[in-house]
């Protein structure tokens, strides 16, 4: 492989921040959960991915075990169902160091499980909901879903269209769910359903229900054929006349467009903090390669525009990872970051596609080789605009959230 890997440095000191900028929100224990995901991210996870990678899948049970017996799954979630108990700061820690994984694909696959299907059920599910769903995935026992989007859609969560009658003590689902990361493996998911009808607000009406996806009635397409993503397994689910027991509601009936709305704020900040090593490793090892790379008697590293090209990605990085600090800071502390993450979102969105695509300008034909990790992060790392609210919707809660502090 042309872009190899090189050792990464002691989590002491990370790459990209200073110590002391880092223990602005982490401590000690912080650290000591992103030494132990990194060991294991070495030994158990990397040498994988090259397999994993041109499969189109992983194991995705064996890694969520091995997960969920460090912790990862657990960060911010109750104690008492085998959480760590931590604030959201235990969250972006593990999700920083687990963009060490040689690929986009498995860290989103687990932040999936970690922070897109459980925190609503971890905040609001009844104690069985938490016995049956939440436990097991915190172990890693179970693995899960999120499914919002349909193919009707996607940013646009309230036009969603599958429905969930009640009959009796049970709901009756029928619909379908577009772009389920986890979906021909996961267990169980966490579905968002209009349970009521258009009498409500579009805003009212909407419920997530916790689905077992071994259930009559439910199917999974093949896995869908992506871009980048590569050993993700993503698929459509169908729902024809599933029946959920009412209980499997999490908290409030017609507060799950609420609910969704908390977990995208916590989706999009992970989603950050896994994009900042792999953008940081494709601008050291650009610069590495350019260094070393000869043109014209010079190397390409002594040319001032690439000089100032990295200068510039460098900086918007570092703008970008004090930006989610600061969103992260005020998160702990129970402030509404609804813009500061949406601020955030689009940031990391606009700069991996600047950074990986400047890179690989830079790496030139070798970049351009499938072998090369700048060219996966290329694939890999646009969807970033796209997935959990695309940039259109980020900068449209930017400018509403800008006239409600006008008003």
């Amino acid at each position: 492989m042309a872009f190899l890997a090189r050792k990464a440095p002691s989590l002491a000191a990370p790459i990209g921040a200073s110590p002391a900028v880092k223990h602005m929100i982490y401590d000690d224990q912080h650290f000591a959960m992103q030494n132990s995901l990194a060991k294991l991210i070495k030994e158990k996870i990397n040498p994988n991915v090259e397999q994993w990678e041109k499969s189109g899948n992983y194991p995705a049970h064996y890694v969520f075990k091995m997960m969920g017996q460090l912790g990862v799954f657990a960060a911010n979630k109750p104690p008492e169902f085998g959480g760590l108990g931590r604030d959201f700061s235990m969250s972006i820690a593990i999700a920083e160091q687990i963009g060490s994984v040689d690929c986009g694909a498995i860290p989103m696959s687990v932040m999936v499980q970690s922070d897109m299907s459980t925190p609503a059920l971890a905040q609001f599910g009844s104690q069985f909901l938490r016995d049956r769903f939440l436990r097991p995935s915190i172990s890693g026992d179970l693995v899960s879903s999120i499914a919002v989007s349909e193919p009707h859609a996607g940013s646009d969560v309230s036009a969603i269209r599958t429905t969930a009658r009640k009959s009796g003590s049970d709901l009756i689902i029928n619909g379908s769910k577009m772009w389920i990361t986890n979906g021909e493996q996961a267990d169980w998911a966490c579905v968002l359903v209009n349970t009521s009808s258009g009498e409500k607000s579009l805003h009212k009406n909407k419920s997530l229900v916790c689905v077992p996806l071994n259930l009559k009635g439910v199917h999974r397409s093949t896995p869908l054929d992506k871009m980048g993503m590569k050993s993700s397994d993503t698929v459509q689910l169908f729902f024809e006349d599933v029946r959920v027991p009412i209980s499997h509601i999490i908290g409030e009936e017609g507060r799950g467009f609420t609910y969704q709305m908390a977990q995208f704020n916590d989706e999009r900040l992970v989603t950050v903090a896994v994009g900042l090593l792999p953008l940081q490793r494709c601008i050291n090892e650009t610069i590495q390669y350019a260094r070393e790379r000869p043109i014209f008697g010079k190397t390409l590293l002594d040319q001032q525009y690439v000089q100032f090209r990295l200068a510039e990605l460098e900086a918007e990085l570092e703008a970008t990872r004090s930006l989610l600090y600061r969103a992260v800071l005020a998160r702990c502390q129970g402030e509404d970051v609804s813009m500061l993450t949406a601020m955030s979102k689009l940031k990391i969105g606009r700069l991996a596609r600047k950074v990986t695509d400047q890179c690989l300008q830079i790496w030139g034909g070798a970049g351009y080789l499938n072998n090369n990790r700048i060219s996966r992060a290329f694939r890999d790392f646009r969807i970033f605009s796209i997935g959990a609210g695309c940039d259109e919707v980020m900068m449209q809660i930017i400018h509403k959230t800008q006239q409600k502090r006008r008003c």
